[in-house]
């Protein structure tokens, strides 16, 4: 093996030695283009197969955006192609969005949502045919609904019976689904994802009506009977409805009470209750109007009315003008016969007659103007609104100004109502605050009512006495510290007095000791006694000259020192 793989290699070598420059370009190339093509048909394979959503393009681009938008909102990959066709990833994915699309009514009424059934044989019937179609329909529909989340499983019977000669003889297509609900959804109760089950079929079938599509679950219970919820139907109506009057109610409500509060106080004002009758009927007006023509437009440069009009503009005119003058009409027979004239008419014979008959008629042109009126999805029929406002208490004040106190030791006040005028004013806020229309027969009522505030008091009186206290306990506070700061000033005062007296009589005693030592010294320099003095005598004697001197020139600072010297020992 090894030889044969070394001669193998030594003719590759001999062959590449021989050929020549552009051989070996061309062998590149080769190379290259083979590479290249392998790796498109490794990309195209691994590319995920897209299949359409629906089979035909949707060329209305409002319709198609929508559906993209949807398939977004789904989290659904999808591509748009240049003629407007959809596709997505899956079959799978295409019928539950087909179903989905169904049921919001979003696809178009010219496309289809199904595949285009085809045949290529030439040998096959219209029975056949047929056939086919109904089986294939049949086989997509169940394919559709079984790819919603709400559906386990879906059995479609699809009827369409041969065509008849006369209308009043054909039978209608039907159609009869038995659904399996996934367990836990609702969609046995829920009339919209029904109805777009209804709309899935009958846009499948042609000539497929409401009346002849039955749903039925898994138990044979008939689901798209929509005729028994008719009553259900109507106490939802009566719920939206009911809604609309209370959100209404307390808009006009919150209205009311923030008009009034900006006058009164809110904590014044109490709007008792609004009640508005509306009424829900559906109605549409249709006037027709006729008016002038304008022949000049109104100048607004001028001052005066400068618009000529005119009631019409004739357009077509007809005048029809007969006259006759001759003898009455008389009848005869052949020549050389008696005439036939009637004896009536004999007695006429030969008498001149005269005939006048002149008619015109003329056509005018008017301006014309339809207008259709479609009232709001409600009227306000009637609106009663109610109103009560609360006085003023006040506290009553004593000649220092003081509160006026009870004997329970509350807090005496004066109520003042709400006068006539005051009132008047808020009954006309209050109608122009619901927009009042007496031709409705509105009503408003605003009237003036005590408002029991003795819980109110009983917070403000507990409140008073509190700050009583705090400012009683505050006083005795600042009594209290007023007398320590007596108590203190005095001792201090006490204590210096008390350290005045000690120090003079300190100094006495240092006085009179001084004096008995220099009577001492005199009296021996008199007895001519020779007296040795040390140097630290001296310097003692001359310390306590020089402290002498300071405590008589500067006695506060010395006694400072003298207490630091006490503190320290």
């Amino acid at each position: 093996m090894n030889e044969w793989l070394k001669r193998v290699t030594e003719q590759i070598k001999n062959l590449w030695t021989k050929w020549t420059s552009v051989q070996k370009i061309i062998l590149f190339a080769i190379a290259g283009g083979v590479l290249l093509a392998l790796i498109l048909l490794i990309a195209l394979s691994a590319r995920p197969s897209m299949v359409p959503l629906i089979t035909a393009p949707i060329r209305d681009e409002t319709a198609r955006e929508q559906i993209s938008v949807r398939l977004d909102q789904e989290g659904v990959a999808h591509t748009v192609s240049a003629d407007g066709q959809i596709f997505v990833s899956d079959q799978k994915t295409a019928r539950k969005m087909v179903a989905l699309l169904a049921r919001e009514n979003l696809i178009p009424e010219e496309a289809s949502p199904w595949d285009v059934f085809q045949m290529d044989r030439w040998t096959v019937t219209d029975f056949e045919r047929k056939v086919n179609l109904r089986q294939a329909l049949s086989t997509q529909l169940e394919q559709f609904i079984s790819a919603l989340p709400e559906v386990d499983s879906a059995e479609v019977i699809l009827v369409m019976p041969e065509e008849e000669l006369f209308i009043e003889n054909q039978n209608p297509v039907s159609v009869s689904i038995i659904l399996t609900p996934t367990p836990g959804t609702d969609i046995t109760t829920n009339r919209k994802k029904l109805e777009g089950i209804v709309t899935l079929v009958k846009k499948a079938v042609e000539g497929l009506e409401d009346d002849n599509i039955a749903i039925t679950d898994h138990n044979g219970y008939l689901l798209n009977d929509f005729t028994g919820l008719a009553d259900f139907d109507d106490m939802e109506l009566a719920k939206r409805q009911l809604r609309e009057k209370m959100a209404l109610e307390a808009q006009y409500q919150s209205k009311i009470l923030s008009e009034l509060s900006k006058i009164f106080s809110e904590r014044r004002v109490r709007v008792t209750g609004v009640s508005i009758d509306l009424n829900f009927d559906k109605k549409t007006e249709t006037t027709k109007e006729f008016f002038p023509i304008t022949i000049t437009p109104e100048d607004p440069t001028t001052p005066y009315p400068d618009r000529q009009t005119i009631p019409n503009v004739l357009r077509s005119r007809e005048q029809i003008d007969e006259s006759f003058k001759g003898t009455g009409f008389n009848p005869e027979g052949p020549p050389g016969q008696e005439g036939q004239t009637p004896p009536a008419y004999q007695d006429l014979d030969n008498l001149l007659g005269e005939y006048a008959n002149k008619s015109s008629t003329e056509n005018y042109e008017v301006n014309e103007r339809n207008t259709v009126e479609q009232r709001s999805p409600w009227e306000i029929k009637r609106i009663t609104a109610s109103v009560v406002i609360d006085g003023v208490w006040k506290w009553e004040y004593d000649d220092k100004g003081e509160p006026v106190l009870n004997p329970d030791g509350s807090i005496k006040r004066i109520y003042t109502p709400v006068g006539t005028e005051d009132l008047t004013k808020a009954k006309a806020l209050v109608e122009g605050a619901i927009g009042f229309n007496r031709g409705r027969e509105d009503q408003v009522t605003v009237t003036h009512l005590q408002f029991d505030r003795s819980g109110e008091h009983l917070q403000e009186d507990q409140k008073f006495r509190n700050q009583a206290r705090v400012r009683q306990t505050v006083l005795y506070s600042l009594l209290g510290l007023a007398a320590v700061v007596v108590v203190f000033v005095a001792f201090r005062f006490i204590s210096r007095e008390l350290e005045r007296r000690r120090r003079l009589r300190e100094e006495e005693l240092s006085r009179q000791h001084q004096a008995m030592r220099e009577a001492a010294l005199r009296s021996a320099e008199e007895e001519g006694l020779e007296v040795e003095m040390s140097v630290e005598e001296r310097a003692r004697l001359e310390m306590q000259e020089n402290a002498v001197n300071m405590a008589r020139e500067h006695p506060e600072d010395v006694a400072q020192l003298i207490r630091t010297w006490l503190v320290e020992e």
